[in-house]
Order: structure tokens, then C-alpha cells, then sequence
């Protein structure tokens, strides 16, 4: 057994050091240069990992609220003098219709206090202009409602919409301590408390003051540091006055304040009712009605609401919230799966802007893509692959081929509009010039993969064939392609995803335009999905920046069904030799 033990034990190398200390110490450093490779890779995949979960969690969290919309429950007096004068019934009366009208009174009956032509014309922000739509929508399809008092939900404006869907992390609400005494009405009211009912409010409006004293103080520093010209000696001059003014209001700790729309508007909800407080003391207030509460009684419960972003900041005026927030105590507002993102087109009003026209456009752009780069590119494949003689045309070809696969997106935009639009004068923002450009632009990856597709048959199956009395043609179409087609079927889904969420050549053929009725052929100007990105995204409203995300995300949804379906192709047509 020792023999044989020794018989297998490697031998010595002559002039290779194994056994000293020397050895073993680059032993263990290549041991340790291994495993931080190692460990440097995985930091590297869950670095990656984790920027695309955080970009994707940042997008979902923008884009989920546009999937959903708010509306308001109002009755509305379906009035014939209004809607039908004639009493005909005809779709084109019933469509010139006023309905306006009749969403003011509605608003009107739950707000009567908004009498004048400003609050009226005010009360219209609550509500979407789609509200018009929807009812006039509703009444086209039932005729037979007209004359009655229907409940009807009503789209909110995309203002009031972002109110409530900001109202938890806008609003600070305190629950009020001893009764209120309320007096006078309109924008003289005054409101008496026992004990220092607001001295807590008003100890953070004097905190606020510090804070803007610090902020103009750090204005005014970086002005003097900057040099000396005659408007920037005039802003010195204002700060330096602002400045004193708020340290003479911040020094009397217990001197009333009063509020600007600067400051946090603080709103005070009593007996039904919402009172903007202007000027604070620490035991009464003065007040103008935003909502009536009633009058002359003492309340005591009450709620003291902060909301924290100044007036002068918010899309949405404080009587604007403040008739939102009231319809949503009396449980008028409800929250609903936002269908007509789905259903519409664009849209200058952000809530009623949807993505249908780009999901019909890119449908559209696509399917001429599909129809033209296939064919071509598969046929080219089979040529270049089977049938092409080897000289110096066909290596030419191969080459220019793979540089085109790698040419910017941007330069077939360019070649699109010059070729496609400047000389055959085919219609601008059209899916057939998209779709043309979309074709050159993946055209050689569908060549090349079709290639590598077919390049892996083995070529045992064609020489079978031919072995069997098979021409050369029988034997690549009958037998190649076929087993080919996986491969050829996944690089033509690839491209396709490709060129779904393409841009830049589409920008160059004027895809960019502002579209709004949904194309219904290949030739009406159209947009797809990405321009539909884009042009929202430099929209300034922040509804506009939540239509973008949802965007985004149902565009990556389509990219992830078009892989899936790549790879379950791959593995239903797949065989193995």
C-alpha cells in the first residue's frame, strides 16, 4: 500500500517551488486576489441591482396615483329647459347643449355662500372641464334621464385632484381645547377662546419668522460679498428693510401676527364650517369665512388645520381646498380607477390626458415596421448565409451590416427626413414614415441575428437533405429555416422591442407634434408612446410629471411582455441535437 501510495502521489517538478514558505505566501495572495475579484463582482451586481430597484420604485411611486382619479358625487337637476328647449331628443341638441350650467348649480347647492361672479368663477377650478363631458356623455347615452335628479361623479380638476391626494402630508390637524366663541360674518369675524386657545400657532408662526430672518440675512451676505451696482444696492436695500421688519415682528413673542399668504395658512374648523384665520393672538383671532359655519353660537369642538405650504406656493387657493376638504367631510369625494387614461387622448388638462392615441399610434408605427424589416431582413439572413458567393461584394455587405447595427438612432431620423419626407414627400408624423425609419433602424439586427440563427442548425440536417436528393433550395427552406425560426423569431422580437422604445429617430420626422384625435390609419399624423414620454415630461404641472410615470411604466410593461414572449418562444420551438 505504501508503494502504491507513493506510485500516485504527484512528483516533484525540477525547478518549481511548491513546498516552501515563499510558495505557500503567493499561493494565499492568489487565493486573495481571487476571492476580492470575487467579492468586487458581487459588490457590482448588487450595486446595479439596487440603482434599478430604486429607479424603478421612483417610478412607480410617481406613476401609481395617475392610474387612479378622484370625483365628486353631486346631484345634478337634469333640467329640459336647459339641456332639450325643444323637447326633440336629438343627439345634435342634446350636444350644443349648455352643461355648465348645470355642474355650477350643482356646485352652487353645496356652496351657496359663493355668490359673486369671482367666487363662481372660482368654484369652477374645483371641477375638471371633463365634468361637461362626462355629463354630457351620460345624458347622449340615456335620453331618458333628462327632467330627473341624478347623483353623478364628476372629474375634479387635476388642482384639487393633487390636493387630496397631498392632503395627508399638507395638512397638520389639531384638535381644538375649550369652547370658541365665533362673531360677525363675510371677512370680518373674529374668534374668542379662553385660556391661550393659539398660543401654540402662534409660537410657530414666530418660529417661521426666525427662520426667513435667517434665510434673508444669508441673501443679504452673499449681496455684499458680490460687489456694488445700482440694482444690486436697490435689493440690498429692500432686504435690509424686510429684515427689520420681521426682527420687529419676531422680538414681540406675544404681540398678534398677522398672516400673508407667505405664511402657512391656518384654518379653523368649527360648527360645520371653515374660517381662515389673518391675524393670530393667543387667545382669539381674526377670520374670513371660507365656509359658513353657524353663526353667533358657542362651539366647543373644533379643529385647528395648518396647512403647511403658503398660499403664494400652492396651485390651489386656500377657498379652493377649502370647499375640497368640505366635500370631503360629507363624503361627496371618492377615489376610482382612472379608465379614461386609458380611453383618451391627449390633452392640455392633465387629468383628462390619456395615452390612447400614442398606444394606437406605436400599435400602428409597429405593425408597418413588422411588415417591412422581416421579410427583408430574414431573406437577406438566408441569402447572405446559404446562397451569396464568398468575394469581396458580399464581405462589403457583412461589414457595412454590422457597422449599421451600430449607428446612433438619430442618424436614420435625419436620413428619414431628408429621403422619406423631403423626396417622396410622404405625410409628416405619420406611422408610415415612423414605421419606415423604425425598419432601417433594426433591419441589420434582425439580419444578424437571423444569421446567427441559422449559422447554428447543424450541418449534418442541410447535407442529410441534400444527401436524400434535396436541392439546395429545398434543403434550407424545408429544413434549415424551420429549425431556425426560434432564433430568427427572439432577434425579431428583440428589435421590435428595440424599436418600441425608440425616440430620437421619431423627433426627426415630427412624431413630436401635439396630437389629439386618435389616428385610425397608417397615413393621419399620430404619436407613439415614448414622444408621448418626452412631451409630457417637459410639461411644468406636477400632475403632468405622474402622467409621465405612468407612461413609462406601461411602456415597460409592453417591453417585459415582448421579452417574455421572446424567451417563451425560444423555449417552445427550441430543439436539441
Amino acid at each position: 500500500m505504501t508503494e502504491l501510495a507513493q506510485t500516485l502521489s504527484p512528483a516533484p517538478v525540477a525547478g518549481v517551488d511548491f513546498a516552501s514558505g515563499a510558495a505557500r505566501a503567493r499561493l494565499k495572495k492568489r487565493y486573495r486576489s481571487e476571492a476580492r475579484f470575487k467579492a468586487l463582482g458581487l459588490a457590482a451586481v448588487l450595486v446595479t441591482a439596487a440603482f434599478l430597484v430604486l429607479l424603478l420604485a421612483d417610478i412607480i411611486r410617481k406613476g401609481a396615483p395617475a392610474f387612479f382619479e378622484h370625483r365628486a358625487q353631486l346631484s345634478i337637476t337634469l333640467d329640459p329647459a336647459t339641456i332639450d328647449p325643444k323637447g326633440t331628443r336629438e343627439i345634435s341638441e342634446l350636444r350644443s347643449a349648455d352643461y355648465q350650467i348645470l355642474v355650477r348649480a350643482a356646485l352652487i347647492a353645496q356652496f351657496p355662500e359663493a355668490s359673486d361672479r369671482r367666487s363662481r368663477r372660482e368654484l369652477d377650478r374645483v371641477l375638471s372641464s371633463g365634468a361637461v363631458d362626462d355629463l354630457r356623455s351620460a345624458v347622449i347615452a340615456d335620453p331618458s334621464i333628462i327632467g330627473q335628479t341624478r347623483s353623478m361623479p364628476l372629474l375634479l380638476s387635476a388642482d384639487a385632484d393633487l390636493f387630496m391626494r397631498q392632503k395627508s402630508r399638507l395638512i397638520e390637524r389639531r384638535k381644538g381645547a375649550g369652547p370658541l366663541h365665533v362673531e360677525g360674518e363675510g371677512a370680518n369675524i373674529s374668534i374668542a377662546g379662553g385660556g391661550n386657545v393659539f398660543a401654540v400657532a402662534l409660537a410657530e408662526m414666530k418660529t417661521l419668522l426666525a427662520a426667513r430672518i435667517r434665510a434673508a440675512t444669508a441673501e443679504l451676505a452673499g449681496l455684499q460679498a458680490g460687489g456694488t451696482s445700482a440694482t444690486v444696492d436697490a435689493k440690498r436695500a429692500e432686504l435690509e428693510k424686510d429684515i427689520a421688519a420681521l426682527q420687529a415682528r419676531a422680538a414681540a413673542a406675544t404681540s398678534p401676527e398677522t398672516l400673508t399668504d407667505r405664511e402657512p395658512s391656518l384654518i379653523v374648523a368649527i360648527g360645520g364650517g371653515l374660517l381662515k384665520i389673518t391675524e393670530i393672538g393667543s387667545s382669539e383671532a381674526k377670520a374670513v369665512t371660507l365656509v359658513p359655519p353657524k353663526p353667533g353660537a358657542i362651539i366647543t369642538e373644533w379643529s385647528l388645520l395648518k396647512i403647511t405650504t403658503p398660499e403664494s406656493n400652492r396651485r390651489v387657493s386656500d377657498r379652493v381646498a377649502a370647499w375640497v376638504e368640505t366635500l370631503s367631510a360629507r363624503g361627496l369625494i371618492e377615489n376610482g380607477f382612472a379608465w379614461r387614461f386609458f380611453t383618451n387622448g391627449d390633452s392640455r388638462e392633465p387629468e383628462l390626458a390619456g395615452i390612447r392615441g400614442a398606444l394606437i399610434g406605436s400599435a400602428l408605427t409597429l405593425l408597418v415596421t413588422l411588415l417591412l424589416c422581416v421579410p427583408i431582413g430574414v431573406a437577406a439572413a438566408i441569402y447572405l448565409e446559404e446562397f451569396a458567393p464568398k468575394n469581396r461584394l458580399t464581405d462589403i455587405l457583412e461589414v457595412n451590416i454590422n457597422n449599421l447595427a451600430a449607428v446612433p438612432s438619430i442618424v436614420f431620423g435625419l436620413l428619414g427626413l431628408a429621403v422619406f419626407l423631403n423626396a417622396f414627400d410622404l405625410p409628416r408624423s405619420a406611422p408610415l414614415v415612423g414605421g419606415l425609419v423604425l425598419a432601417l433602424l433594426i433591419l441589420p439586427t434582425i439580419i444578424i441575428a437571423s444569421r446567427a440563427a441559422l449559422r447554428a442548425v447543424p450541418p449534418s440536417i442541410k447535407e442529410a437533405a441534400l444527401g436524400l436528393g434535396a436541392s439546395h433550395q429545398q434543403a434550407v427552406f424545408h429544413h434549415v429555416l424551420p429549425l431556425a425560426m426560434p432564433g430568427i423569431m427572439t432577434g425579431t422580437i428583440i428589435g421590435m422591442a428595440h424599436a418600441l422604445g425608440e425616440t430620437a429617430p421619431l423627433l426627426m420626422i415630427g412624431m413630436v407634434a401635439f396630437i389629439v384625435d386618435i389616428p385610425q390609419a397608417i397615413t393621419e399624423a399620430a404619436t407613439v408612446l415614448p414622444v408621448q414620454i418626452f412631451l409630457w415630461s417637459d410639461l411644468p404641472e406636477l400632475a403632468f410629471q405622474s402622467r409621465t410615470a405612468a407612461a413609462i411604466i406601461v411602456l415597460l410593461g409592453f417591453l417585459l411582455v415582448m421579452n417574455a414572449a421572446a424567451v417563451i418562444l425560444r423555449k417552445m420551438f427550441e430543439r436539441r441535437w
